[in-house]
């Protein structure tokens, strides 16, 4: 994204903590007044065009003032984001004090969801933490008639297996295909880009079912601890059920969705809008920050809510859970 000149970032900013605030769209001479902005709200309004042009700010109305865009939210989180507040300051000096004495690790994250949620207004969800998918080490084929029975190894030294529907003509394909995937894993992975073109119809058919395996949703006992429903009710952008339910419907049944963290790092752990690939989330922003154990498990912290929200705040605060949880569990 361009830098901004120095105006219009102030323009930016003040639009954006004000909409924050009030939930309403703001003009030029309120910006003067509200924030001491040292120009004439003639001056300002010519800076809030520029920024409408470029796609940071929208006007809701004709005759209305202007609110963010998702991509105005990009930029303030990425260039413009105020240093912690006095709430996310005071969260760490008391998580600075906790001790595991909890009759269940699962009362500690209860806690820490609760403090989120009451921070901020917004919907907290912690992962408990997970170990990180084993490396496939080796694969073994089996056909059976119409089935295809695959014996997997990773790098735990556990064993899982896959029956998938073999097609006729691709059975006579199945030695080559593992001696093929034998070899690939030999050089750390399977290369499917490099699949000889006469293996294509057996390959492609393992290629699927590795797929769904390591997609399988997480069982619900290590799924998520989720708070702060309330708060979300509060919000007028959820002001209706039917736009609350897709995305509890997804917190709840998969968490795994909403927290991606290997993506969530190409944009500094802040989803705005429809960046996030999950539909249920193209009205929300999503915050986060990972954690990990000394056994090397990993977990998820983030607060959900509509993308006019606290930014500075809630990033805060997330990586103070995060760092926190890190330091109980390590």
């Amino acid at each position: 994204m361009q830098p901004l000149p120095r105006r219009q970032e102030q323009v930016l900013q003040a639009t954006v903590r004000h909409y924050v605030d009030t939930t309403e769209p703001v003009g030029s001479k309120t910006l003067v007044q509200r924030f001491g902005l040292e120009a004439s709200p003639a001056t300002i309004r010519s800076a809030m065009g520029a920024l409408e042009q470029r796609g940071l700010l929208t006007q809701p109305h004709t005759s209305a003032g202007r609110v963010p865009s998702p991509l105005g939210y990009r930029h303030y989180v990425d260039y413009l984001l105020p240093a912690p507040g006095a709430a996310a300051i005071q969260l760490q000096r008391e998580l600075m004090g906790l001790s595991l004495q909890w009759a269940a690790f699962d009362d500690l994250l209860l806690h820490l969801a609760r403090r989120l949620a009451d921070l901020t207004g917004l919907l907290s969800l912690i992962t408990r933490p997970q170990r990180p998918s084993p490396a496939l080490q080796a694969l073994r084929l089996v056909p059976s008639g119409d089935r295809l029975m695959v014996f997997l190894v990773d790098g735990s030294a556990s064993a899982t297996s896959l029956n998938l529907r073999l097609p006729t003509t691709a059975a006579a394909e199945v030695p080559a295909l593992e001696r093929w995937a034998s070899h690939q894993l030999t050089q750390g992975q399977l290369n499917w880009d490099a699949l000889p073109p006469q293996l294509q119809l057996s390959g492609q058919l393992l290629r699927r079912g590795l797929s769904s395996h390591q997609q399988a949703p997480v069982a619900q006992s290590d799924g998520a601890v989720t708070l702060g429903l309330g708060g979300l009710l509060g919000q007028p952008e959820f002001g209706q059920s039917s736009s609350l339910r897709p995305l509890l419907q997804l917190v709840e049944e998969e968490p795994a969705q909403v927290l991606q963290s290997e993506q969530a790092l190409h944009y500094g752990g802040v989803w705005i809008g429809a960046e996030h690939p999950h539909p249920a989330l193209h009205n929300c922003a999503v915050v986060q920050a990972g954690y990990r154990t000394s056994s090397g498990s990993k977990g998820q912290v983030a607060l959900i809510g509509p993308m006019r929200m606290a930014y500075a705040t809630a990033r805060s605060a997330v990586r103070v859970v995060a760092a926190s949880l890190e330091r109980l569990l390590s």
